[in-house]
């Protein structure tokens, strides 16, 4: 009997432990489910925005590289336009060239007129300072005079050419001996 109840007692103990394990594997798939549902709750919305905050980078740094072609090209097209730009820089000195020369023409020329133009004569005269004061018109006063000393030297010549020298509207006109 002890045997039997020693038997008896270690099948129970048997029964329920793989009873215990039957439950344990029965509702474990549901427990680690539940847990995984609740890690992926608290989980997923930081990943979410992880995720739209990468996208939005790597859209903005395939525009970067786009604009960092285009100035790798751009420097490229630069470098190839280097002959160019010696042409250009050739073609400048040697208007800058034509431009002395030009100068050095026009200077040698204004040299040689004003060589003309310093005359012994000018030169002479240069030295000759006149200060005049400023006088008032005399234009009427020397027509008065050149008049009478017509009178006075060809009475009668002076008469004649006055009576034929009147034109229709009864003006006199000026007698060739006047000063103009």
């Amino acid at each position: 009997m002890a045997q039997t109840n020693e038997l008896n007692f270690k099948g129970t103990k048997t029964s329920e432990k793989i009873s215990e394990n039957i439950h344990i594997f029965a509702n474990d798939p549901s427990l680690a489910f539940f847990r995984i549902q609740e890690h992926i709750r608290k989980v997923l919305p930081p990943i979410l925005e992880k995720r739209t905050e990468v996208l939005s980078l790597q859209s903005s740094l395939q525009g970067h590289c786009y604009d960092m072609e285009y100035g790798v090209q751009a420097l490229k097209s630069i470098e190839k336009s280097d002959s160019y730009f010696h042409n250009i820089q050739e073609m400048i000195k040697t208007s800058i060239f034509l431009k002395q020369q030009l100068k050095y023409e026009e200077n040698k020329k204004r040299t040689k007129r004003d060589s003309v133009k310093n005359s012994v004569y000018k030169r002479f005269s240069a030295h000759l300072a006149l200060d005049l004061p400023d006088l008032p018109d005399f234009s009427v006063v020397m027509r008065d005079t050149t008049q009478r000393m017509e009178t006075i030297i060809a009475p009668g010549q002076a008469r004649v050419e006055t009576s034929t020298s009147q034109s229709s509207s009864g003006e006199l006109q000026r007698s060739h001996t006047t000063l103009h």
